[in-house]
């Protein structure tokens, strides 16, 4: 007896057990039912609650929570496949998130649903525009064609996808390309606002400052992508490329400054050539190479760096008195005056530019004057004997009783050649002419009656050679000239 009640009792706390078990399921399943409601209903069956979903997804998208306003809408289709709105919406923030391949099923399935809707229908052909000027972009950057590139982004992906990163990034990039770099500072700090571990706008953002030669805060992005990815080969090479150069720099500066001159070409040289790109920070290097080279007396190679200077910078009033210096080295005295003079227009205040163009003044006009040395074919440290060889020389050479077929040129060089020796043959004359005085009227005018060494109006000049000339004289004679 005590058996079957056993059983009994066993065969009803089972039944007990199982009729638990269906309401536990039961209550499970009203739960999931009571919690889904807001997400299945169908705008024909309770608008209400499919306003309020797409109230919610709309705040969502507002403040660029699409991840969440995504699974809304996912969770809702799973519950319901025949909501279309649901599709719509969905298919409009792929869009925006430039995700169009998955953008384009939602519209079609929205589609299927809704046929002949023109809104949607309007917006996948949109889709279709924004996808191909994407791809456009992409490749018209690939070719270098950085302008147009921008265009299709700012005009057309950005319009129809404002959300979308890979856009966003190749913007900044193409803003880096045409070297807008403060755009590209904007434009990749929005995309760090978004997502402060960015690490492709932290290395674009970077590589902005950069080029702005705002070294220390492109090397604290570079930092702080490293920290997050020590592996990341694009931000290692970013870093250390920019340590490098700052270190070449800072050597040629420092042999520059203690004298080691040749040392210092070396180190400017290596430093240029580490990113040839890098203007901002170029223009001070090719300065730094160009006053070495001029105090190196390397005049030549001074002008080239002095002028890539005020390539990048025209308005560098130190590149311009530099290679002014380095023209007067290399006797370029009309360029040298025209930098200086330059330099002293953009600096008016500078006393120091005016004594260089001054000294570029005096050796221009200095570089007009006749060289008497060379016309009569000697040194300058000739001695006078030597001086009066040459002349007795060249004036036999050139008398124009020696020269009646070309008598007008002989008479002319006659004179240059007797003016010549007027002022080299004379010690007082030769001192004041070797010392750069203006003595413009030497050999050119004499004391204002004209030069002439034939004598016959104005002032008789009779010239006397040691010794005479075989044969004594010219046939004919020559106006009150004697040898």
């Amino acid at each position: 007896m005590r058996r079957q009640w056993s059983a009994a009792a066993v065969d009803l706390i089972a039944c007990g057990g199982f009729a638990f078990t269906i309401f536990l399921l039961n209550f499970v399943l009203v739960c999931q039912l009571l919690l889904l409601h807001p997400l299945v209903s169908a705008l024909d069956g309770k608008p209400g609650d499919a306003a309020a979903l797409f109230q919610r997804v709309s705040e969502s998208v507002k403040v660029k929570k699409y991840t969440e306003a995504l699974d809304d809408l996912k969770a809702a289709i799973d519950a319901d496949p025949a909501l279309s709105e649901a599709y719509w919406h969905q298919a409009s923030i792929l869009r925006q998130l430039c995700r169009y391949e998955e953008s384009e099923k939602s519209y079609n399935k929205f589609l299927e649903l809704k046929p002949g809707n023109s809104a949607a229908e309007k917006e996948l052909s949109q889709l279709s525009q924004a996808q191909s000027a994407l791809n456009s972009a992409s490749n018209l950057f690939d070719s270098g064609d950085f302008t147009k590139a921008l265009e299709y982004i700012d005009k057309v992906v950005l319009v129809f996808s404002p959300a979308c990163s890979k856009a966003k990034m190749l913007k900044v990039r193409l803003l880096i390309a045409t070297k807008d770099y403060s755009g590209a500072i904007s434009e990749a700090g929005y995309l760090l606002k978004e997502d402060e571990d960015n690490l492709d706008a932290l290395l674009l953002r970077g590589r902005a400052y950069y080029y702005l030669a705002d070294h220390d805060v492109a090397t604290r992005h570079y930092q702080k992508g490293l920290r997050l990815d020590p592996e990341h080969g694009e931000l290692k090479k970013a870093y250390f490329g920019l340590k490098n150069l700052l270190k070449k720099t800072k050597s040629a500066e420092d042999n520059a400054s203690k004298g080691k001159l040749r040392l210092a070409v070396e180190e400017y040289r290596a430093a240029l050539a580490l990113d040839p790109n890098h203007s901002a920070h170029n223009v001070n290097l090719h300065l730094g190479l160009c006053k070495v080279l001029v105090k190196l007396g390397r005049g030549s190679d001074a002008v080239s760096s002095c002028s890539e200077a005020l390539e990048i910078d025209g308005e560098l009033v130190e590149a311009l008195v530099q290679r002014g210096e380095a023209k007067l080295l290399t006797e370029e005295w009309e360029g040298a005056v025209a930098d200086l003079k330059l330099a002293a227009e953009k600096s008016p205040q500078d006393m120091s530019i005016r004594e260089v163009l001054m000294k570029a003044e005096r050796s221009l006009k200095l570089s007009q004057r006749k060289d008497w040395y060379k016309i009569l074919g000697v040194s300058k440290t000739a001695p006078v004997s030597e001086i009066k060889k040459a002349y007795k020389k060249l004036a036999l050479q050139w008398h124009p009783d020696k020269n009646v077929d070309n008598r007008e040129e002989a008479e002319a060089k006659f004179r240059e050649i007797a003016a010549a020796y007027e002022v080299l043959g004379d010690e007082e004359k030769r001192t004041r002419y070797d010392s750069g005085e203006d003595i413009d009227d030497m050999g050119s005018g004499m004391g204002g009656g004209g030069f002439n060494p034939y004598g016959g109006g104005g002032q008789q000049f009779t010239f006397h050679f040691e010794g005479g000339f075989p044969g004594g004289g010219f046939p004919g004679g020559f106006g009150g000239f004697h040898f």
